[in-house]
């Protein structure tokens, strides 16, 4: 096997088509096609299988595509490391959950970057999303949260996609609002005084109520409403006098001045449960410079913050 052979079969999975994959690597079609042949030659098992909606992985071939690429990965890692200058585009990526600091991090490491020399990428998506994003090596790193109540199944998650999780900070509940808001004033605030206003929490797809980014999403709500991004939550708020709840680091740079944050008053039917924000790599994978900028912007952020940082 070598390293073209590994960056064939990458670009082919990525494109879902031999022949467009062909176009990227700028090969003739039956170059690639017979380099992947004499690898499956070589691995004993096909790797791709032709459908009417292109070229798919086999599930060996799915395997197979995951371990290769975090070799690729390295072999990137060490070239970025000794090799001069070259054409080659370094790529980066970070998927989170609807997290302001984590994007104010990302900002802040792409700063330090010629932007003609790399291909970043960041990614507020879903929970499920973001632990396969760096199964797959698709980001370096995942930004998500975990507490008593969803530990088991994320646990779960990770040790499928074969991920670590890095505790960086540990918080309570806060409630967030925007500054018109009727409870905006408040020193604290508990559910009694939020029922008669919509809870909003970010859409997870069918393990919602298990992988919700939001703490306390266990607890029933008269009033939801779910939002996809961070925008139109926050549009939400103005809009219907919304609320949601959530860990209290919040950058106004990027969400606005507009919007406050208040401590949540637990009671003895909804405990403030302690939420532990971290963040998720590919298991025995060596972060990349940029990796190791992004986490150090991201825990100067949060101590700025004052984050309870562990």
């Amino acid at each position: 096997m070598t390293l073209q052979q590994v960056l064939y079969i990458l670009t082919i999975e990525e494109c879902g088509s031999m022949n467009k994959a062909a176009e990227k690597l700028f090969v003739v079609q039956s170059t690639l096609t017979s380099s992947v042949r004499e690898l499956e030659k070589e691995v004993g098992f096909p790797i791709f299988v032709r459908s009417h909606k292109g070229v798919i992985p086999t599930p060996e071939g799915h395997e197979f595509l995951s371990d290769v690429r975090q070799l690729y990965q390295h072999y990137g890692t060490v070239m970025e490391k000794y090799e001069g200058e070259g054409d080659y585009k370094r790529k980066f990526g970070v998927s989170t959950q609807h997290y302001s600091f984590a994007v104010k991090a990302f900002v802040e490491m792409a700063k330090h970057y010629d932007m003609k020399k790399f291909d970043f990428a960041i990614r507020e998506t879903r929970t499920k999303k973001v632990i396969t994003d760096v199964g797959r090596l698709r980001s370096e790193i995942g930004i998500l949260y975990m507490s008593a109540a969803n530990q088991k199944l994320l646990k779960k998650l990770f040790s499928e996609n074969e991920v670590e999780f890095h505790p960086l900070v540990r918080c309570q509940a806060y409630v967030y609002l925007w500054e018109g808001h009727p409870l905006a004033g408040e020193k604290s605030i508990g559910m009694d005084k939020l029922e008669p206003y919509p809870c909003l929490s970010f859409e997870q797809g069918e393990d919602d109520y298990y992988l919700s980014e939001e703490i306390l999403s266990e607890n029933d709500y008269p009033r939801t409403v779910k939002a996809c991004d961070r925008a139109t939550m926050l549009n939400l708020m103005v809009g219907i006098n919304g609320y949601t709840l959530c860990s209290g680091i919040i950058s106004g740079d990027l969400n606005g001045d507009g919007y406050v944050v208040v401590p949540f008053c637990e009671d003895e039917k909804n405990q403030n449960t302690t939420m532990e924000i971290g963040y998720i790599t590919k298991k025995n994978n060596i972060l990349s410079k940029m990796g190791e900028d992004y986490l150090a912007e991201l825990k100067r952020y949060l101590n700025e913050a004052g984050a309870d940082i562990l």
